[in-house]
Order: structure tokens, then sequence, then C-alpha cells
């Protein structure tokens, strides 16, 4: 399962450019997950988060 820990998150749009049919940004400009779809651009976008505000 994917989430994106909210109190982590810093809200660089990151994850939404990597995969956007996965994760948007919601009203507080945080990361939020849209869908579990679980792809290699996930998984790149769970490394690539700066502050590790993603798991699977």
């Amino acid at each position: 399962m994917i989430k994106v820990d909210k109190g982590k998150c810093i809200g660089c749009g990151l994850c939404v450019s990597m995969c956007p049919d996965v994760f948007e940004m919601d009203d507080d400009l945080k990361a939020k997950v849209i869908s579990q779809k679980n792809n290699p651009s996930v998984k790149e976008a769970v490394g690539s988060c700066p502050v590790e505000a993603i798991t699977l």
C-alpha cells in the first residue's frame, strides 16, 4: 500500500511530476495518493522523495 506521511511531506511535487497517475497535490499543497498502481515509477518516486515521506 502506497502512503504519504503528511507530517513529513514538504510539498515539493517531485512525486507528482514523476508519477501523476498515482500522486497529486491536495488543498494543503501536500502530496496525496490517488491510485494504488504499483509500477516502477512509483518505486522511483519513493526513492526520490527528499524527506522520505512516501512508503510502500
